[in-house]
Parts: structure tokens; C-alpha cells; sequence
């Protein structure tokens, strides 16, 4: 096991000395500036944009990235296996340099509460000045800001994510749409469905903030690797919040996703740590709205299908029929390098989480069979084996389904699980509906489906 501290540097000139935090900790440097005094790792790419719509963001936003960033950093070149005491927690140290360290400092206690419970890792986050030269990292815009947005909207490329930018076009409002990705198949998914939007959508005038952050083995030297992933939300809220910051005034951010997939409730016990995601988690939302205007940002997380199934998502869409025919090239799943391997891609895996609720909600909410391709095409053309990926989360489904169905009051204990639900107290029953209708949705996939070990 080894733990690990990693710095941030802004430019060449930066080589203030670092306060040892942890005597055995390996030191990673994270260089953010690259040729021409221009920050790297898309960063750069993003302020730019910015400038070009006549924006320009807040300092502490632009912290709030680089901080995000070095979590990114950490969170993939830490290998779990390797490092975790008990399979799974890993204990993390960065140091970031922000324009006001006394401001984050005095958040770092909720910062650090916040990664504990998004990623299950120790996390200790300490700040220190911006070098000389980089106080000031915002430039001013190059043009006039002649966009009036309506909305900031997260566009991950996902079914989700598409309802909600279809809902907000369709209500012929301006969104500027923000996307983060690192893997070709996310990008080819954003690129494809931002094509056709804009051709349908051309009177909105809307535009995309879309931006590759990732860190491979040349910008981040551990020597390992870590695919678990469960820090990108806050890469992906990070650059909304640049973008927000960006449009002064006090804005929320639309983060679309069912409340299903938010709650994420283990389906069983190998899940409750390693595989439960709580990316859009009502608990996690709120610490970071919390975090949010402890620093003074007036940006506002919000999530409208919060209590919404996925199908319900689907069959609620303002424009159902233009719907019918792109849900088609968005990407739910969590796995596409599976179909990649066997020469398949694009293509879902069909069998992961994401996946079945995918395929659920398309048939619950368009009414129409699914022309998604899949991995796996059909779910009852053979018993799914239950030791194999093919069956391993139908099986895990159709367990809690059936408890659900025996034991309707364990809902409740069920959906407290992931996380605590007490910021929003009136919200409860709320959120431990859409739980069960959810669990009814992908049951009523699974009914026909035949899964067991082989």
C-alpha cells in the first residue's frame, strides 16, 4: 500500500517548497501550465471558449476547477487494489494552489467531507497561494456578450441528459450545454447528438461548453491505473460552475438524471461501496450547494427529475417524437469498452445497470420497441448466466424486486442506504416512491427474463 500527495504547479517558475503532510506519501506533480503560459488539460480550452462568448468567469471558479481537476488526477492514477487497506479506500493528500487559501481552507473540512462520501476515500485537501504571474488567470472576453443564456445544462451525451436538453429547447429556451468527457465513445455520443440538435433547434441560438479533462500516465506518473471513476461528477459539476460564475448573477445548473439512478441503491451487498455510484445522490447535491455558497459562488445544483423514474423522463418528454428517433444515439452505458473489444462499438453493453434501466425506461416511456444497439440484443433469447456479466446485475434486480414485492415497508430502509435523505425532510416519501416505481420499471423488463448460474 502506498499513499500518495499530489501538488499542483502553476507554470515552470512555480517551485515554492510544499509543507510535507505525510512523511511516506509519494509526491505526484500535476504541471497545469503548458506552452505559452496556457493552462493544459482543457482548462485552457474552456476559459477560451468562455471569452469568446463575452464571458469571463470569477477567480474562485476557476480554483474550484483546479481543484476538481487535481481530484480527477488522483481519483484515476490511484489504483484501489493496490492501495486500499480494506479492497476499497485509499487515502488521498492534494495540495492545490488558489487565489484565496484562507477562503478554501476554511471549507477544506466540508471539501474533504464531501470526496469521503462521493468516492469512500480519506481525502486531505490543502491550499496554498497562486505563484506570481497566475493571481489573475481570467482574461477578458474578446467580444461583446451578445447570448442572453436561459439555462446551464450538464450534457453528458446520456438518455437523461438528452430529455432534460430536449424539454429545455422544445420550451424554446437558450441553454448554454455543458459536457466533459475523456473516452471516444462519450465524445462520439455528444458529438452526434449536438449535431442533430442544432439542426433542429437552430432559432435557439444555444451553445455548448464541451471540454476533454483527463490525466493518463504522461501528465500523472504513479504507474497505476484506477477505473472506478467516482469523483467525475465533480470534474463535471466544476465546469458548470466555471460556466455559471461566467454568467454573473445568481444561476442554477440543470443536472438531469432519474431519481433511480440518483438514489442508486445497492442491489446488493458487493455494491453498497465498490459499485454504487451516488454521482447526482440528494446528499452529495446538497453538501455541494453547501460548498458552493460557503465560497461564495451563487450557482445552484438543481436536479428537476429528481423524482421522476426514468421511463417517466422519457414519456414526459416536450418533444416525444424527435425523441423517438435520437434516444437511440445517446450512450447510458457504464461498460462501452466491452463492445469495443469484440469490434462492436458504438455500442451498450446491455447489461449493466445503466444499461437495464436504459432499456426499461425506453419500454415503459416511448411504447415502441427499443432500436438501441446492445451487446447482449435480447434478454430472453437464452438463461443469462449469473456468474458472467451478462447476468450478473439481471439477477441482482430481479432479487430486490421480489423482496420488494414481499415486503413493500422495506422500501423505505432500502432507499436510506446509499446516503442520508434529511437536507430535504418533505422530500422523503418522494424519493422512496420513485425508488419502488423505478424497481417496478425494471421489473416489468426483467418478468420474461431467465437468469441463473451456468
Amino acid at each position: 500500500m502506498r499513499r500518495f500527495v499530489f501538488i499542483g504547479r502553476l507554470g515552470a517558475g512555480d517551485t515554492a517548497p510544499v509543507p510535507v503532510v505525510q512523511l511516506d506519501a509519494v509526491p505526484v506533480m500535476i504541471q497545469f501550465v503548458a506552452a505559452f503560459e496556457r493552462l493544459d488539460y482543457g482548462i485552457g480550452d474552456a476559459l477560451e471558449m468562455l471569452r469568446r462568448l463575452g464571458r469571463q468567469p470569477s477567480e474562485t471558479a476557476i480554483d474550484f476547477l483546479l481543484v476538481a481537476a487535481m481530484i480527477n488526477a488522483a481519483d484515476t492514477r490511484v489504483s484501489r487494489s493496490i492501495n486500499a487497506q480494506d479492497g476499497w479506500t485509499r487515502e488521498i493528500d492534494i495540495v492545490v494552489p488558489v487565489s484565496d487559501p484562507s477562503l478554501w481552507t476554511s471549507q477544506a473540512e466540508l471539501l474533504s467531507r464531501t470526496l469521503r462520501f462521493l468516492t469512500g476515500d480519506h481525502w486531505r485537501v490543502f491550499f496554498r497561494p497562486r505563484p506570481k504571474g497566475f493571481v489573475q488567470i481570467a482574461k477578458p472576453p474578446t467580444s461583446l456578450a451578445l447570448l442572453k443564456f436561459d439555462d446551464i445544462c450538464l450534457f453528458s451525451g446520456g438518455l437523461d441528459s438528452l430529455v432534460g436538453t430536449i424539454n429545455i429547447l422544445a420550451d424554446g429556451r437558450r441553454p448554454l450545454l455543458v459536457s466533459h468527457y475523456w473516452d471516444s465513445e462519450t465524445s462520439k455520443a455528444q458529438n452526434a447528438l449536438l449535431g442533430v440538435l442544432k439542426h433542429k433547434y437552430s432559432a435557439n441560438e444555444f451553445r455548448s461548453l464541451r471540454v476533454r479533462l483527463g490525466f493518463d500516465k504522461n501528465h500523472a506518473d504513479t504507474g497505476e491505473i484506477e477505473n472506478s471513476l467516482r469523483a467525475r461528477s465533480f470534474l463535471f459539476f466544476a465546469l458548470a460552475v466555471l460556466a455559471a460564475s461566467a454568467l454573473g448573477g445568481k444561476t442554477e445548473v440543470t443536472v438531469p438524471e432519474n431519481g433511480l439512478i440518483g438514489l442508486n441503491v445497492p442491489l446488493d451487498p458487493l455494491r453498497l461501496g465498490a459499485l454504487s455510484t451516488r454521482t447526482t445522490h440528494p446528499y452529495y447535491m446538497a453538501r455541494m450547494n453547501e460548498l458552493l455558497g460557503a465560497l461564495g459562488l451563487s450557482v445552484v445544483l438543481v436536479n428537476p427529475f429528481r423524482h421522476q423514474t426514468k421511463g417517466e423522463m422519457v414519456a414526459g418528454c416536450h418533444d416525444l417524437p424527435f425523441l423517438q428517433t435520437l434516444a437511440k444515439h445517446s450512450m447510458s452505458c457504464s461498460s462501452p469498452a466491452k463492445a469495443r473489444y469484440k469490434g462492436l462499438a458504438p455500442q451498450h453493453c446491455g447489461t449493466c445497470v445503466p444499461c437495464l434501466i436504459r432499456r426499461a425506461s425506453l419500454l415503459a416511456g416511448l411504447g415502441r420497441p427499443d432500436t438501441t444497439l446492445y451487446a447482449v440484443p435480447s434478454l430472453t433469447s437464452h438463461t443469462l448466466d449469473t456468474t458472467a456479466a451478462e447476468g450478473e446485475h439481471v439477477r441482482s434486480f430481479q432479487l430486490v424486486i421480489e423482496r420488494l414485492r414481499n415486503n413493500p415497508r422495506a422500501a423505505k430502509a432500502l432507499a436510506r442506504i446509499p446516503g442520508p435523505l434529511n437536507d430535504a425532510p418533505a422530500e422523503v416519501d418522494d424519493y422512496v416512491d420513485v425508488f419502488v416505481r423505478g424497481m417496478q420499471e425494471v421489473g416489468s423488463l426483467l418478468a420474461p427474463v431467465k437468469a441463473k448460474p451456468i
